[in-house]
């Protein structure tokens, strides 16, 4: 985790919380400038290429992302007409929203519960490169530098723009370039989307404008251009920056809110002007080359995307020679070959994601940083039931760890809100939900929730178990005891909220602890008590903090009381009519037995209570058959959820069809992948939207195929498909116990296989048969040699 001196510190129920620099729109110091160049060759780079610009109604569909964490915009690629829709992680409507409707729960509105929206559009107009003027035309999303490539010939004149979004210098940057003795005359458009009046200020050769929201939340966004080598003139006209016959052009772009982590000061940094900052920072980047704005931006992304590499095998030269999308069409077809390199491309687009939508800023929701509109479904919110969960399977196990803080820093940040509406309107007579002993302690959550402490839709009792649930799992990654003692109150507050709300009942004449009236997500009776999801999710909640409290040596009274309710728990049994894994405490499946959900089994994954080498085989067997009757066919998460089941169970093929499923290209069914490789959900029968989620939690299934870990325990190719077991390698991938671990495999078998340590200190490491037991410091790596086939 990041140690950065940028720290800020919450004060929330009793105690100080040390929070990471969430995304607070900030002045920063001048970035290092590369001395020479990091680009990774053309030749040599992994690309998503398309031969035709994106349609403007279809960006989300077809528009290529750009990120740096705080800031995201979609690029068409249109030489004549470029529109970004670039957005601001924390500019949203909405706040606190404690005010119940009449059923005890909370309203889901853009106005109350609030709604993530667009800070801008920005239109790039370069008259006479119309498609029809041009020719050899090719767009690319270049995945090894970070970079979206358009480039054309019109005339003997080859044009090039380059687009990234940078970290180091907190800006979008748009480089025009010509090779060839042409010029380059047009203008970038600066618009709000919220009625703002964006205006030219010409001394400062830069355009802007800033607003504020009726929850009193201030943002801004500026634009600022420079003619580079070559000559010609820029000027600034009311919302636009116009250049003329320029030989290269830079045009950088930023902006931002006065959001603040800080729950006491309402989630506003009161000393923060976002216009000034804004108007800073793109003045500050114009001043710099293109070059060395590209450069500073490449660097960066670098040090993130090099740590992990992988290779699922060789592609044939046919399919490398077609573009992105005929590509996964061509894979799609019945009876078409395996294409590995188009299947490690799409994880790699997953870590690009990552890098991308996730730094030091608020996490990842249901669409990350890329919008359409201010009207983004479920609000583009953080879903607590398994969408932000699955978000976060993914950074430790593709070495990007360090995307994770920013989900852990925005627990921390709202814990003091959660705590005080759980206080205070849980027990609400009308919320069916309630506790029934009457008592209600610690902290939980709804269904959804925003970035100012407020909750909407329904309460989702045991959300805020499977938060501590992926929050505990970043620390078996790390081994990092400084992280985990940050994390320790929301693992206490958890507890303290079920010791209150558990109920003994008696089954086979033995007292047990269940859960109180509760709902499987998202389907199911709506008052079942003990549902498995809950159960389920407590057993690991109670363990993890009962393990937090030993290796921190603090609150070892109540680790012994959390011991002693675990032990208590009620977990679910087989049904004897079905065979499946109980979902309620009932012999019969109350739900839709092919449910896009797989509540019941967490435990399978991600939790790891039931294994094949648990010794429980009845248990086991019960799970394969609720995930058998589940089905092969939902929507993304669904499909990328099933698949790392079937991956824990070892079935590499089964989970491989379930990836294939998601590579699908889309054509209106419930999920496929999208021309530039978003995953589309269906919402209803003539439209589909974006959502993140499979994106990221497809890639942690693949990851799961080729390495399973548990602290203690590693298993390597426990999953390997036929279709990727003639040859591979990994390098960089993060196994939970403190270690990484590079693989190298031939014909199934490992050939080559390194263990390195980054806290982890003994481990049991097995493959084909085969064990060995590894004993390192931290920092130390060894050769895996007993594990050779």
């Amino acid at each position: 985790m990041s140690t950065s001196p940028s720290r800020r510190t919450v004060l929330g129920l009793g105690a100080t919380l040390a929070l990471s620099a969430l995304p607070t729109f900030t002045a920063h110091a001048a970035p290092h400038r590369p001395a020479t160049s990091p680009l990774v060759p053309a030749d040599e780079a992994t690309a998503l290429w398309y031969p035709e610009p994106a349609d403007e109604d279809l960006l989300i569909e077809q528009g290529l992302p750009l990120g740096n964490g705080r800031l995201g915009t979609l690029v068409g690629g249109d030489p004549a007409r470029e529109l970004l829709h670039v957005t601001e992680a924390s500019l949203w409507t909405g706040g606190a929203n404690t005010t119940l409707d009449n059923d005890g729960q909370f309203p889901y509105g853009r106005d109350d519960f609030g709604s993530m929206t667009l800070l801008a559009r920005a239109t790039l107009i370069v008259p006479g490169h119309d498609r029809a003027a041009v020719r050899d035309y090719r767009r690319t999303l270049d995945l090894s530098n970070g970079l979206v490539t358009t480039e054309y010939r019109r005339g003997k004149v080859h044009y090039r723009r380059e687009m990234f979004v940078s970290a180091a210098d907190d800006a979008v940057v748009i480089r025009l370039g010509q090779n060839g003795g042409g010029t380059l005359t047009g203008s970038l458009a600066l618009s709000g989307t919220h009625g703002e009046t964006t205006t030219a200020d010409t001394a400062r050769h830069l355009a802007s404008f800033s607003a504020s929201f009726d929850n009193d939340l201030r943002y801004a966004a500026a634009v600022a251009a420079t003619a580079g080598r070559g000559g010609g003139t820029v000027t600034v006209a009311g919302s636009r920056v116009i250049f003329t016959d320029c030989a290269e052009v830079v045009i950088v772009i930023s902006g931002g809110t006065d959001y603040a982590p800080d729950h006491t000061t309402g989630f506003r940094d009161p000393a923060a002007n976002p216009l000034r900052l804004a108007e800073t920072k793109v003045i500050a980047a114009a001043a710099s080359s293109g070059i060395a704005l590209r450069d500073t931006h490449v660097a960066d992304y670098r040090s993130r995307y090099d740590r992990f590499s992988l290779d699922l095998g060789s592609s044939t030269v046919r399919q490398r020679r077609l573009d992105t999308w005929s590509r996964l069409t061509a894979r799609a077809a019945d009876g078409s070959a395996p294409d590995p390199e188009l299947e490690a491309s799409y994880l790699q687009f997953a870590r690009y994601l990552t890098i991308c939508g996730s730094r030091d800023g608020l996490p990842m929701g249901l669409q990350g940083l890329w919008l359409e509109g201010n009207t983004p479904d479920w609000m583009g919110d953080f879903h607590t039931d398994v969408n932000i969960q699955m978000n976060y399977w993914f950074p430790d196990r593709a070495g990007l760890g360090d995307a994770f803080p920013a989900f852990a820093d925005y627990c921390l940040a709202q814990l003091p809100a959660w705590n005080k509406v759980t206080q205070e309107r849980f027990q609400d007579s009308r919320n069916r939900y309630r506790n029934t002993s009457g008592k209600v302690a610690g902290w939980t959550v709804a269904f959804s929730t925003n970035p100012y402490g407020g909750l909407g839709w329904w309460w989702h009792p045991a959300g805020n178990a499977w938060l501590c649930e992926s929050l505990y799992e970043h620390y078996e990654f790390t081994q990092d005891a400084a992280y985990l003692a940050r994390i320790h109150p929301l693992l206490k507050g958890a507890c303290q909220f079920w010791q209150a709300r558990l109920l003994t009942t008696e089954v086979d004449g033995r007292e047990v602890l269940i859960d109180d009236h509760d709902w499987s997500p998202e389907h199911g009776p709506q008052d079942a008590r003990g549902i498995t999801y809950t159960q389920e999710l407590l057993w690991s909640l109670f363990g993890h903090y009962e393990q937090a409290c030993r290796i921190l040596a603090r609150d070892g009274e109540h680790a012994a009381v959390v011991r002693e309710l675990r032990d208590r728990l009620y977990l679910p049994r087989v049904s004897p009519k079905t065979g499946r894994l109980e979902e309620w405490m009932s012999e019969d499946d109350l739900g839709e037995e092919t449910h896009r959900h797989l509540s019941p089994l967490i435990n399978l994954f991600p939790g790891d209570r039931v294994r094949p080498d648990a010794d429980d085989p009845d248990t086991l067997n019960g799970a394969t058959a609720l995930l058998t009757a589940r089905g092969m066919e939902s929507y993304g998460w669904a499909c990328a959820w099933r698949a790392a089941c079937w991956a824990r169970l070892k079935d590499g093929d089964k989970a491989y069809q379930l990836i294939l499923t998601n590579l699908r290209p889309w054509a209106g069914g419930d999920t496929g992948t999208a021309m530039n490789f978003f995953d589309m959900y269906r919402v209803s029968d003539t439209r589909a939207i974006f959502q993140i989620d499979a994106n990221l939690g497809t890639p942690a299934a693949m990851l799961e195929m080729l390495v399973y870990s548990r602290p203690g325990h590693i298993e390597l190719l426990p999953a390997l498909p036929d279709a990727w077991a003639a040859s591979g390698s990994i390098e960089g991938a993060g196994v939970r116990g403190g270690f990484t671990v590079d693989l190298v495999w031939k014909r199934g078998q490992v050939r080559r296989a390194t263990l390195h340590s980054v806290g982890g200190r003994e481990v049991t490491v097995t493959a084909g048969g085969r064990s060995t037991t590894v004993r390192l410091e931290p920092g130390e790596s060894v050769a895996l040699t007993e594990l050779v086939g």
